[in-house]
């Protein structure tokens, strides 16, 4: 992402201060504290009043943003922000900023690559075992006495030697497929663009890759031109044997169209650590046991937390003296 002279004069003009660096909504305590102690930076209002007060107050002069993936930067926060000069983003995902007025408007943004891709690739691991073999499920048999009473749990799926497609194969998604080789699974993956450096089977199209694998792991990038990319189409072609797994971001999935899908047995499972509306998760699903349900934990660890706080606060003080991101998105 290119910064634009305006940008770039404004920065080197003149230090940047803590009333110019701004926290928008909740970030990481080890951010929030640094942020406070560190560099004496302001803290945007919630919706309401008092942040259109703020904003009228501090907007002009607010030359850093700081933000978690969740809440990002938006379209009108931004427009709000004049003389915004860099976003500084907590989390690999960034689809709650307006990038498109971003790169028009010339200011970087940085996240946390590679820092959470073990992390959340082990999830979706962790997923892909629970749902095919139903050991969440299992779980509940146990504690509600099922299985002392004397019933029999019923056959799952075996996880190993399975077809499994990869929907967006990039640091996670690659991951993931290396961990699956060593259950002996056959990896096909579907990107934007076909990798020249892999053996896997490309396919052209998230369709094509459902029909012709027994797993679809979604670790696409969410935004716009990735919603709802797997639709009732796709979900038809992953099958009543099929299951479905999606670490990313609910949005990639028509979400109706898969509560439909597990609910009718159109596809015989999914596993979803994440939803289009977090943290509501849609009624239907809470009452399957067909769908295993985690509360968006991809990357919720001690170890992976710290290191995407350690970045994010690197960026922050590489911008303030240096004028460059360490990790900006490009």
């Amino acid at each position: 992402m290119s910064t634009d002279i305006s940008a770039s004069a404004r920065r080197n003009s003149s230090a940047i201060a803590g009333n110019a660096i701004v926290r928008v909504g909740p970030v990481n305590p080890t951010v929030a504290q640094a942020l406070s102690e560190e560099f004496d930076s302001l803290v945007l209002p919630g919706a309401g009043d008092q942040r259109d007060t703020f904003l009228k107050e501090h907007g002009q002069d607010i030359r850093i943003a700081v933000c978690s993936g969740k809440v990002g930067v938006d379209t009108e926060l931004m427009k709000a922000l004049p003389n915004l000069e860099a976003i500084i983003n907590f989390g690999v995902g960034y689809d709650a900023t307006d990038v498109a007025q971003a790169i028009e408007r010339g200011i970087p943004l940085s996240n946390t690559p590679d820092v959470l891709t073990d992390c959340v690739a082990d999830t979706a691991l962790g997923l892909y075992l629970m749902t095919l073999r139903s050991l969440s499920s299992a779980e509940r048999f146990v504690r509600r006495g099922s299985w002392a009473s004397g019933e029999n749990f019923p056959l799952a799926t075996r996880a190993s030697s399975k077809r499994v497609g990869i929907l967006g194969l990039g640091r996670i998604g690659q991951a993931i497929a290396s961990r699956l080789e060593s259950f002996g699974c056959e990896i096909h993956y579907h990107n934007r663009t076909e990798k020249t450096d892999t053996a896997y089977t490309y396919h052209r199209s998230a369709s094509e890759l459902a029909e012709a694998t027994d797993v679809l792991i979604i670790a696409a990038a969410g935004g716009p031109q990735s919603a709802n990319l797997v639709d009732a189409t796709v979900l038809a072609k992953v099958g009543p044997q099929g299951f479905v797994i999606n670490i990313a971001r609910g949005t990639v999935i028509d979400e109706p169209a898969l509560v439909n899908a597990l609910k009718n047995n159109l596809i015989a499972g999914a596993g979803l650590d994440v939803f289009a509306h977090e943290p509501a998760v849609p009624e239907e699903l809470l009452e399957l046991e067909n769908v295993v349900l985690l509360p968006h934990l991809g990357s919720g660890t001690h170890e992976t937390r710290a290191d995407m706080a350690a970045v994010t606060l690197e960026n922050l003080r590489s911008y303030l003296t240096e004028g460059t991101l360490v990790t900006p998105i490009s």
